[in-house]
């Protein structure tokens, strides 16, 4: 089983951030847009595992405090359009604390350097930086443990477990 930690978006938040798709589709931009469900920010990609039980344990172990997050600017890494976040003590407490609780179960998780982002695009090729970045904040009340998988050649993510 595919799995990952992340922050569910608001309805407010999504909505600003599925306009800007919208806006980037009139500016010519093409790739692999996420659909507005898909959208989310990973806090720890976990991948295949069978180890659900002791992801569950682990995340339990989190001492989580709702904290306000908002959006900031557009950028892309390489050909990966996403609008980032604003960096907070809250958030970075919530990574560090999961990824302490990750490592603690002996649990492999990508170890890349966190970069608060939502990803929008995937392929993205076209005028993007002509397009405002979306704004917008909302209060992250729980943390959730998400499945991800194929079903109809098309990804979806389904909440499994939440803190």
């Amino acid at each position: 089983m595919r799995l990952f930690i992340a922050i569910s978006l608001s309805g407010e938040m999504k909505s600003a951030v599925t306009d800007t798709l919208h806006e980037l589709k009139k500016a010519g931009v093409r790739g692999s847009y996420v659909p507005a469900q898909n959208l989310h920010l990973t806090v720890a990609f976990i991948g295949e595992t069978r180890d659900v039980g002791f992801v569950k344990n682990a995340m339990q172990t989190v001492s989580f405090k709702p904290f306000k997050l908002g959006l900031s600017e557009m950028g892309a890494f390489g050909d990966l359009l996403y609008v980032g976040m604003k960096g907070n003590q809250g958030l970075s407490a919530l990574v560090r604390d999961v990824r302490a609780a990750l490592d603690a179960a002996n649990l492999p998780y990508d170890k890349k350097k966190f970069v608060p982002h939502i990803t929008i695009i995937r392929n993205a090729n076209g005028p993007w930086k002509t397009v405002p970045a979306p704004k917008g904040e909302m209060m992250v009340k729980k943390v959730s443990l998400m499945k991800s998988e194929e079903k109809d050649g098309k990804r979806v993510y389904t909440e499994i477990f939440s803190i």
